[in-house]
């Protein structure tokens, strides 16, 4: 059984990532809804929170440092014997991520990697206290991914919060049951700027249908957005390839 997915992002009024980059606001700033945002993550109750390489590396700034040579380190799941909830889970395809400490935030890390991740990584996030999920090829299977973090770590209710490509990955793969967008008064306008949701040229047209649930209000100028997503016309593969 997976864990029910909420994807949860902050967004500028047309539809842009990066908070730094919005025009700024009497009723705010960037960092002031950064806050925001972060305080309402934590009425979500979720037993874990999910998101890109690219996400995660802005909050490890680990570099490698190998551990020598061993045992060979258990595939395709290793849990710390430290990890317990909640946790941040980084989707890393290639092994890039590194960490210095078994934890981000304050929660347990767990590495979901493709299948040719080196054993000198996977010894490295071991001793790291870092728990890990193999892959069984070079793109990762998020739907047995999800599968893993519910019967090996408990994780009933996970928050999905990007980056964009991960996040479309998820919706492409009709993964997503909630989505709540948290819109700060703010505009990017930035040709090329990076979405909340992004999946290649295809989009997501004829894979996800959003239904309206609720809106409010919140300080700083924010509102809340409450859509429950639909999964009857969701087709693909349940893959990340980057």
């Amino acid at each position: 059984m997976k864990p029910h997915v909420l994807c949860l992002m902050l967004s500028s009024i047309d539809g842009r990532l990066h908070a730094s980059k919005w025009t700024k606001s009497p009723d705010g700033g960037p960092k002031a809804w950064s806050t925001l945002y972060e305080q309402y993550q934590d009425t979500l109750k979720a037993d874990a929170w999910l998101v890109g390489r690219t996400t995660m590396a802005e909050m490890s700034k680990a570099t490698a440092h190998p551990v020598g040579r061993g045992d060979s380190p258990s595939r395709p799941v290793h849990r710390a014997a430290t990890a317990t909830g909640p946790f941040a889970i980084a989707v890393d395809t290639s092994g890039s991520l590194h960490f210095d400490k078994p934890a981000v935030n304050g929660n347990s890390v767990i590495v979901a990697l493709g299948a040719n991740v080196s054993d000198d990584h996977l010894r490295e996030l071991a001793a790291d206290g870092v728990s890990y999920l193999v892959g069984e090829g070079s793109t990762i299977d998020l739907a047995a991914m999800l599968e893993t973090l519910s019967t090996t770590f408990g994780i009933r209710r996970l928050a999905l919060e990007g980056g964009a490509a991960i996040n479309g990955s998820f919706f492409a793969a009709g993964l997503v049951d909630e989505l709540q967008v948290i819109v700060g008064p703010g505009l990017d306008a930035r040709t090329g700027a990076d979405g909340i949701i992004e999946h290649g040229e295809e989009g997501l047209a004829g894979r996800v249908e959003l239904t309206f649930v609720g809106c409010e209000t919140m300080p700083l100028g924010c509102v809340r957005l409450s859509y429950a997503v639909g999964r009857a016309r969701a087709k693909g593969v349940s893959e990340l390839r980057s």
